[in-house]
């Protein structure tokens, strides 16, 4: 078919995890190309295709499975319901304007959906509800609509009613066109509303009329002296008003069984925006200015890249979502965040794993191209002269670390090359060395998020590895000031060693070195030696051999010799000046502190900050955000952090998460403190 923007539909499948996004995505695929239809328990499903969701029978990264109904393309992506890959929903919620959110009948409403939810309703995304696996259980639709009225919005309403005997699903009734469609084992056909649904039906059809009048004062004239609305006028402002986000369509069917699937690719089409009903995109251009570029093919081309993925064979996939103009294979286009030009080399369309060559990629559409391995995730790409900038999305940060060493210590020179693979991926992985511990450590958004990516290590690149906690880094500094000499004399035939330096060491901001030598008693020429040796010596406190911060030291005299006197002779005595002068300056222990935003439902607000005060968290602001959230920034000292991710999904019923990064060092209570030279104590027996 020949593809136009209109005819384009961009679909996010998102929703709790277990919910049956794939099994639904899987229906759909096999329905519109009259294909066996693949299960999640035989691992032969269209978009979960990778070894780690094959194993463990669920989505671990996002796939494209587009579909073809009614001469229109719909682009069907299949988000992980999992909170470890929150990013992807994030990514994709940036750049896609339609979205389903799946809910299993007999769970309701859980976590997951309320958090999706209220993130599509943010970035006002259009969206609908499907309720699936009514045919499992006895769900209620009562009780369904409640939940979803009580824990998502009043927005939501039914456009399908189940049908069914004896609590036996078996069908709906579209309640918009008052048609009824029945399962007979194979497929849905026409049927009759039944007697005893007629009341119901009919009354949610009303209700959706009154919802059409409203958006219209015409209509509203027509709907209160009793006249009918036409379909026409229905259709037409049920779109205007999902479209606008005042309504939010709920429709129940099973994916297993293919009902309501027709009426939902219906309502892609009828009630979800094309590219072209959305807004101009707003970028900058290259002097910073707001410029923006509408889904149309006639501006000039530009794409947003919301995703990565890195191929053994063919390297780096960009999936790119073409917000403006065409893209063609052999085209050179501007990245603005390399400031450079690249050329597209290859252009091809995803269904699950499976590619297809294409010329070319017109505004609306999603393709990938490949072996451009410095555009990342959140990148832009434009025409070089037509230059916009689209703002790239904030991730959330790594709050979980392990320190990882490999098994084999032949596979050394793999490892950072997989790593970076990893990273390019996946941008809420950190991946650093510390260089005082000496561990390699990589950070995530859980442990079950960590060990997903260890088994990927595993079974993808074949690197086993050895995981252990991180090392706290903790620092040492002191509390009073002491003067102290030091001496460095060495005789042993020849040209000795003679160093004399008299030091005073005190509390300060920053580590500094400063000199009040007065009559040559130490000669310039020997004060870079001197530093030289308070820098080094401050590597490694007395206390428990931690990094020594915030000491002034000033060199007040000294002694040298004409022949035996040299750099590295002073250079010692001022090590011996400090570890002379150390444990007389009150030295003590700092532990490092990390800045935490912590985002949760207003109804923990009391669990979690109780919990924050028994981890020696100083609470800074309690921000009421929208939508019944709030936002608790507070400090906290990083080994009190260990397991917090566990902990808030626990006080939060999985709906809490943070942010960390570091601020500064703050001392070790006295009660403490011997118990961290203890365990650094033990740490250098070990070794």
């Amino acid at each position: 078919m020949e593809l136009q923007s209109c005819n384009i539909r961009n679909i996010a499948v998102l929703g709790h995890q277990g919910v049956g996004k794939t099994s639904l995505v899987e229906s759909l695929y096999a329905m519109t190309n009259n294909v066996a239809k693949g299960s999640i328990e035989k691992k032969n499903t269209v978009s979960d295709f990778l070894k780690e969701e094959k194993n463990r029978l669920s989505s671990t990264s996002t796939s494209i499975v587009p579909i073809f109904y009614n001469n229109h393309k719909i682009n069907l992506l299949d988000i992980p319901g999992n909170d470890d890959f929150i990013w992807e929903a994030l990514s994709i919620t940036h750049t896609v304007k339609g979205a389903v959110l799946v809910i299993d009948a007999n769970s309701k409403v859980q976590v997951g959906t309320v958090k999706y939810f209220k993130m599509l309703s943010k970035r006002g995304i259009p969206t609908l509800i499907f309720i699936n696996k009514m045919d499992k259980g006895n769900p209620s639709f009562d009780e369904i609509m409640t939940d979803i009225v009580t824990k998502l919005d009043k927005t939501c309403v039914p456009f399908t009613y189940p049908l069914g005997h004896n609590d036996n699903f078996d069908g709906f009734v579209n309640v918009v066109d008052l048609k009824a469609r029945k399962y007979n084992g194979k497929e849905c056909v026409d049927d009759i509303i039944y007697e005893d649904k007629k009341l119901k039906v009919f009354e949610l059809h009303n209700t959706i009329c009154e919802a059409v009048a409203l958006t219209n004062d015409a209509l509203l004239d027509k709907f209160f002296s009793g006249e009918t609305l036409t379909n026409q006028e229905i259709h037409t402002g049920l779109r205007d008003s999902v479209l606008k986000g005042e309504l939010v369509p709920v429709i129940f069917g099973s994916a297993l069984n293919n009902i309501g699937l027709n009426t939902m690719l219906s309502m892609f089409i009828d009630y979800l925006p094309n590219p072209t009903d959305l807004k101009a995109y707003a970028g900058t251009n290259e002097n910073g200015e707001e410029v923006t570029r509408k889904t149309d093919i006639n501006e000039p081309f530009s794409a947003y890249v919301f995703k990565t993925t890195v191929d053994p064979y063919l390297g780096s996939i960009n999936y790119l979502k073409v917000d403006s103009g065409i893209l063609h294979v052999g085209d050179e286009v501007y990245c603005p965040q390399l400031q450079e030009t690249v050329k597209i080399s290859s252009l091809f369309t995803m269904c699950g794993k499976d590619q297809t060559n294409v010329t070319e990629a017109i505004a609306g559409d999603i393709v990938c191209v490949s072996k451009l391995d410095e555009i990342l995730t959140s990148y832009t790409l434009c025409d070089k002269n037509n230059i916009i900038k689209y703002k790239e999305i904030k991730f959330p940060t790594a709050v979980v670390f392990k320190a990882i060493s490999l098994k084999n210590k032949k596979d050394e020179e793999k490892l950072n090359p997989v790593l970076a693979k990893i990273k390019k991926e996946d941008p809420t992985i950190e991946v650093r060395r510390n260089v005082e511990t000496k561990q390699l450590l990589i950070g995530g958004l859980s442990e079950s998020h960590l060990q997903f990516i260890f088994d990927k290590v595993k079974n993808t690149y074949g690197l086993e590895l050895v995981i252990d906690d991180p090392k706290i880094c903790y620092r040492e500094t002191i509390k009073g000031e002491a003067t102290a000499t030091g001496k460095y004399i060495k005789q042993s035939g020849g040209s000795g060693f003679y160093g004399v330096v008299e030091m005073k060491f005190e509390p300060n901001e920053e580590s500094i070195f400063t000199e009040e030598i007065f009559g040559g008693s130490v000669p310039k020429n020997y004060f870079p030696a001197v530093e030289k040796g308070f820098f080094e010596a401050l590597q490694s406190g007395l206390l428990a051999g931690f990094p020594v911060i915030g000491v002034k030291a000033t060199l007040l005299d000294g002694k040298y010799h004409p022949v035996d006197s040299n750099e590295l002779a002073f250079k010692m005595a001022s090590i011996l000046a400090f570890k002379e002068a150390y444990m007389k300056c009150r030295p003590t222990i700092l532990e490092p502190i990390l800045k935490i935003s912590i985002y949760i439902s207003n109804q923990y607000i009391g669990d979690v900050l109780s919990d924050l005060n028994s981890r020696r968290a100083k609470v800074q602001e309690v921000i009421d955000k929208e939508d019944e959230t709030t936002l608790i920034i507070a400090h906290i000292p990083e080994s009190e952090t260990m397991d917090y991710v566990t902990k808030l999904k626990a006080l939060t019923q999985g709906s809490g998460y943070f942010n960390r990064e570091f601020i500064d060092y703050e001392e070790v209570p006295e009660s403490m403190k011997q118990k961290v030279i203890n365990e650094c104590s033990l740490l250098k027996q070990a070794k």
